[in-house]
């Protein structure tokens, strides 16, 4: 695969993007990881929020309230004021009647990029709030994305395959890859292949080199997890995007990012609950668009 480039960035241009994601007041995720990190990168954060939490689901006591009733006048108000977007990045949402939201933000700005985070679940499990018919409205979003960005058990849900685990050898890689592309994404980045040799690896495909010519991006695995790196990860990817960075070289920047960003967080108190601690990394990004 040749390296693709999706955005032409004019150095004195600010891109808008929409952030179609939760907001979650206490836990480093979703719009609070989405709207710092993409602004560091030298986007226009607009952000339309699908859920409030008072904390990430990964606490034992939140509240959880669905915005879609006032989403659609939300829209309407963006409509009316002549809002201009160049990309509509989706993560976590809080029903299945929210990806008609979505496909409405493509009918409205068609020449915005389909950035699609496709938030469901991970370790072969789908997060608390989730459903199966919230996951099979988010497959819609597949078809036609610019960069669809699962990891492998939102990979399996998407493509309605058994969860293989994170240690899989590349001609699963290859497999899982071609089932993302046939539904219809233009380019995917699949997350969190873990062999157990000291390496995380990354795999970017395009549709029009195949599953085949996939490029492999391999990070230092720390020996540690922490909630919220892939909300960082694809914040990171979309703010590298819209700087105009190669789609790899995007994913490269957005894993060597996280990677830094969990470095710093081990000296965070309570790191192990609240999530990835990425401020003292966020000049990282900001040097992309400098």
């Amino acid at each position: 695969m040749t390296d693709v480039t999706l955005f032409d960035r004019d150095p004195h241009y600010i891109p808008r993007v929409a952030a179609v994601h939760d907001m979650c007041g206490y836990g480093k995720c979703s719009l609070t990881a989405a709207i710092p990190i993409l602004s560091a990168a030298g986007c226009d954060v607009c952000p339309v929020p699908t859920a409030l939490f008072s904390a990430h689901t990964m606490y034992k006591d939140y509240t959880f309230h669905d915005t879609t009733e006032i989403l659609p006048a939300y829209l309407d108000a963006w409509r009316k004021e002549g809002v201009e977007l160049d990309g509509v990045y989706s993560g976590f949402l809080g029903s299945a009647d929210q990806v008609a939201l979505i496909q409405r933000l493509y009918r409205e700005y068609p020449n915005a990029l389909r950035l699609v985070d496709p938030v469901m679940g991970d370790a072969g499990k789908m997060y608390p709030t989730y459903t199966d018919e919230l996951c099979e409205a988010m497959g819609a979003l597949a078809d036609g994305a610019d960069v669809l960005m699962p990891n492998l058990t939102e990979a399996s849900i998407l493509t309605k395959r058994a969860y293989p685990g994170q240690d899989i050898d590349e001609k699963t890689v290859e497999e899982t890859l071609e089932a993302l592309l046939a539904l219809g994404a233009k380019n995917v980045v699949l997350k969190g292949i873990d062999r157990g040799d000291g390496k995380i690896r990354n795999y970017v495909a395009s549709a029009e080199t195949g599953a085949s010519a996939a490029i492999e991006i391999a990070h230092n695995k720390l020996p540690y997890m922490i909630h919220g790196t892939g909300d960082a990860f694809a914040s990171a990817l979309c703010g590298a995007v819209l700087a105009g960075k190669p789609l790899a070289e995007s994913a490269r920047i957005a894993g060597e990012f996280v990677r830094h960003a969990m470095e710093s967080t081990r000296n965070q108190p309570h790191f192990e609950e609240r999530g990835v601690s990425f401020e003292l990394n966020l000049g990282e990004l900001t040097t992309l668009v400098r």
